[in-house]
C-alpha cells in the first residue's frame, strides 16, 4: 500500500478530486445538494475552498497514490473565525447557490454540538470510490491519531453516514452526541477519541 504523507500546496488539486469523489453519496451533502449533477460540480467547488483553509488551520494527509485524503484542523482551530469566513463566503455562495441555506443549517448544527477545547478535529476524510473497502480510510486516520496520542490530545469528528460509525469505533472513537438537523436534515454522530 502507498505511504501516507503530509500534503503540500502542489497536492491541492488531487486532494480536491479525492474528497469530491468520496463525498458524492454522503448523506449530509446529498441533503444540501439534492441534484447529483449539481452535487458533482459543487463538491469540487466546496473542496477548492476547504482544502486550503484547512491546510492553513492544520494539515492535510494523502495516500501517496491519491487513494485517500484527510483534512485535520489543529487544536484550537476547529471553529473557523471571522477572517476565514470572509475569505470563504463568496466562493461558497457561488458553489451552493440556492442550496446555501441548507448548508448553513448543517454547519450551524455541527458547530452547536462540537466541543470546545484543544483537540485534533478530523474535518473531512475520504477514499476514492474504486479504493473504498481496502483499508485506506483507517490507515489515513491512524496516521494522525498516532500523532495526537504522542501529544496527549483527543480527536473529534462528525459523521452523517451510519456505516462509518463502526469503522470509527474500531479506530477508538466513541459517540459523544447524536442529533438531527432541523427541517428534515440528516442525522449526525459526534464522536471523540481520547488519547491512547
Amino acid at each position: 500500500m502507498n505511504a501516507i504523507v503530509r500534503a503540500d500546496q502542489a497536492d491541492q488539486t488531487a486532494l480536491v478530486e479525492t474528497l469530491a469523489q468520496a463525498f458524492q453519496t454522503d448523506p449530509a451533502l446529498s441533503w444540501i445538494l439534492p441534484g447529483s449533477d449539481h452535487r458533482t460540480r459543487a463538491l469540487r467547488g466546496l473542496f477548492r475552498v476547504l482544502v486550503p483553509a484547512d491546510m492553513r488551520a492544520g494539515l492535510a494527509l494523502r495516500a501517496a497514490g491519491d487513494e485517500a485524503a484527510a483534512l485535520w484542523r489543529a487544536p484550537g482551530q476547529a471553529h473557523s473565525g471571522t477572517l476565514e469566513f470572509l475569505r470563504t463566503v463568496v466562493p461558497l455562495v457561488a458553489t451552493f447557490g440556492t442550496t446555501l441555506p441548507r448548508g448553513l443549517k448543517v454547519q450551524e448544527s455541527i458547530d452547536a454540538h462540537r466541543p470546545k477545547g484543544r483537540f485534533w478535529y478530523l474535518h473531512y476524510v475520504g477514499v476514492r470510490t474504486e479504493h473504498q473497502g481496502k483499508g485506506h480510510g483507517g490507515r489515513i486516520i491512524r496516521a494522525q491519531t498516532a500523532a495526537a496520542d504522542a501529544e496527549g490530545l483527543s480527536c473529534w469528528l462528525e459523521t452523517a453516514t451510519p456505516a462509518n460509525v463502526p469503522l470509527y469505533e474500531r479506530l477508538g472513537f466513541v459517540t459523544q452526541a447524536e442529533w438531527d438537523v432541523a427541517g428534515g436534515g440528516p442525522h449526525f454522530w459526534g464522536m471523540t477519541r481520547p488519547p491512547a
